[in-house]
C-alpha cells in the first residue's frame, strides 16, 4: 500500500472571514476525474488557468478548522501559498515541477577563455 494524503503547511496560511488562520492540511493525491471535472466548468472555459483553483479545491480535504475547502476558498490564498500548493500538487503526483529548476551558478566562461579551451587557440596576452 501507498500514501495516497499528504500533510501541508501552507506558508503563509488563509485568513477566513472570521479572522482565524488556517495554515496546516491535507492534501490527497489527484484522480482523472480530478482533472477532466473543471474543464466542463465554464468559469475554467472563460479562464483556463481557473482549473487550479476547481483542483485543488477538490484534493484539499482538510485545512486547519474548515469544514470543507471551496473555489471561493483557494480564490483567497496567498499567491504564495497557491504556488506552493501548485508545486506540491505536481510532486505528490509524479508530475514535472512548476517551478524552473535552479541552474548552475558557475560563472560564464569569457570568450578568449572559451576558444582557448574549445578550440585549444591562444590568444596573445596584452
Amino acid at each position: 500500500m501507498f500514501a495516497t494524503e499528504f500533510e501541508i503547511t501552507l506558508p503563509k496560511g488563509y485568513i477566513d472571514s472570521d479572522g482565524n488562520l488556517h495554515r496546516k492540511g491535507t492534501m490527497r493525491l489527484s484522480t482523472a476525474i480530478d482533472e477532466i471535472s473543471p474543464l466542463r466548468d465554464p468559469r475554467v472555459k472563460a479562464n483556463p488557468a481557473y482549473a487550479t483553483i476547481i483542483i485543488l479545491a477538490r484534493v484539499i480535504t482538510c485545512l486547519g478548522a474548515l469544514s470543507e475547502v471551496t473555489p471561493a476558498i483557494v480564490e483567497n490564498f496567498f499567491s504564495e501559498d497557491l504556488n506552493y500548493l501548485q508545486d506540491f500538487y505536481r510532486q505528490i503526483n509524479g508530475l514535472e515541477p512548476a517551478t524552473p529548476p535552479v541552474l548552475d551558478s558557475q560563472p560564464p566562461v569569457s570568450d578568449s577563455r572559451f576558444l582557448e579551451e574549445v578550440g585549444n587557440v591562444k590568444t596573445p596576452q596584452n
